[in-house]
């Protein structure tokens, strides 16, 4: 016996765990079954020819005297009667009920002549893959198949009770027919088990998918607005700095200050948001929070000095949650860049926003800008990136001219108050 130890600066010992045997078991039971499913009439063969082989050394060897009621019994009848009830189990899978009935001759030829060969139990093995693979149904007829034999050896040579003889064999059809079911049933189960493990699959796989289709929507969106926007601020910046070159450099310079600063800017917020798309471990990346409404103003003062007028009215307090000031915020900033891609030079925004209790806002974005096609608006991400965000908060956003005789677009957004959690 090895010595305990109590010393905590002892090494600890090694624990060497054996795999039960149960393991080792289910191992090779997975491994026949494999090679089954690989090989199904290889396995068949081996199978077949096995009850032969033990069904001819019986009837060689002169087993079958110590039960026999006919020691007599012609030998070429002895042969094939041991083939007739065993060569048939080849096909004992495919067709079972059918190699019950080619069995059943045979072994009623068996009783009648009193050989009473051993291989009639063979039957037994039939009426195993009837309750494995056909429905129960089929099982009613095949207790009277095997019984007959039974009842002829029975009232032919007179030997036992008809209640043990009977009886015996029909305990011999229900272990048969109890393991069969038991079988099937763990079979079942086991499908079954297998089946959910691959819908499940299946639908982890779609939800990544899904989830992946979302990403890209949100960071093509996020591109868009971001992109969209500055560039048509820089547009408008450099269309009025060519116009002041010549009657006045200093504007000139000044639209050059404002187009350098917009693109340091729209750089910053594309690096930050394609950062997520590294598939590398990422580095510390320059952190900065998304656009809120308190950046409304630095929006408005970038589109004026694209050239673009702006007045804003706002009204009530912005209690907002973070990500309801993003939407406000993308879908002034979206309309008032479709105002200075499409609205003409001459045209003016007016901005009116406001905010209600419990997270309710409105938004109403309105230019003087010439008349333009319904669908120039949504002819690219802008119009569905508004939408889509609107309808994550319940929302509702209109896009479209202004009635008449007004002229001009109008976008009115509107958020509801936030459902209670």
């Amino acid at each position: 016996m090895d010595p305990v130890t109590n010393d905590p600066q002892a090494p600890p010992t090694e624990v060497r765990t054996t795999e039960p045997l149960t393991q080792y078991l289910q191992r090779a039971n997975h491994r026949v079954r494999a090679f089954d499913r690989r090989h199904p009439l290889l396995w068949d063969l081996h199978f077949s020819g096995f009850w032969v082989i033990a069904a001819l050394i019986d009837y060689t060897g002169d087993g079958w005297r110590n039960v026999t009621h006919n020691p007599d019994a012609p030998g070429p009848l002895l042969l094939v009667l041991s083939l007739g009830l065993s060569v048939p189990l080849l096909w004992r899978r495919t067709h079972p009920a059918a190699v019950l009935l080619a069995m059943a001759p045979f072994a009623l030829v068996n009783a009648w002549s009193g050989a009473t060969l051993q291989a009639a139990l063979l039957q037994l093995v039939v009426v195993y893959h009837i309750a494995l693979r056909l429905p129960l149904r089929n099982l009613w007829w095949a207790p009277a198949l095997l019984l007959t034999p039974v009842m002829v050896a029975t009232a032919r040579y007179g030997e036992g009770e008809w209640s043990q003889q009977i009886g015996s064999q029909l305990t011999s059809i229900l272990v048969a027919v109890l393991i069969g079911i038991t079988v099937r049933t763990r079979q079942n189960y086991t499908e079954a088990l297998e089946d959910r493990a691959r819908r499940l699959e299946t639908e982890r796989d779609q939800q990544a998918q899904l989830a992946a289709a979302a990403e890209r929507a949100r960071i093509a969106r996020e591109m868009h607005d971001i992109i969209g926007h500055n560039l048509s601020v820089i547009t408008g910046l450099a269309d009025g700095g060519k116009y002041a070159a010549g009657k006045s450099p200093e504007r000139a310079a000044q639209a050059l200050d404002a187009i350098a600063t917009t693109s340091r800017q729209a750089l910053g917020e594309l690096r930050r948001l394609l950062d997520v798309l590294r598939d590398e471990e990422p580095r510390p990346a320059e952190l900065a929070p998304q656009p809120a409404l308190t950046d409304l103003d630095r929006l408005f003062a970038g589109v004026r000095d694209a050239g673009l007028p702006v007045q804003a009215t706002v009204e009530g307090l912005a209690a907002l949650p973070p990500g309801r000031q993003l939407t406000v915020y993308r879908v002034v900033q979206e309309a008032l860049t479709n105002t200075l891609k499409h609205a003409g030079p001459d045209a003016s925004s007016e901005i009116r926003i406001v905010y209600g209790d419990k997270g309710a806002v409105t938004a109403t974005i309105t230019d003087t800008g010439a008349v333009r096609p319904a669908a120039a608006p949504t002819d690219g991400r802008g119009l569905p990136g508004m939408r889509e965000r609107t309808s994550l908060y319940g929302g509702t956003l209109e896009a479209g001219p202004r009635p008449h005789p007004e002229q001009g677009w109008r976008v009115h957004l509107q958020l509801p108050e936030e459902s209670p959690q």
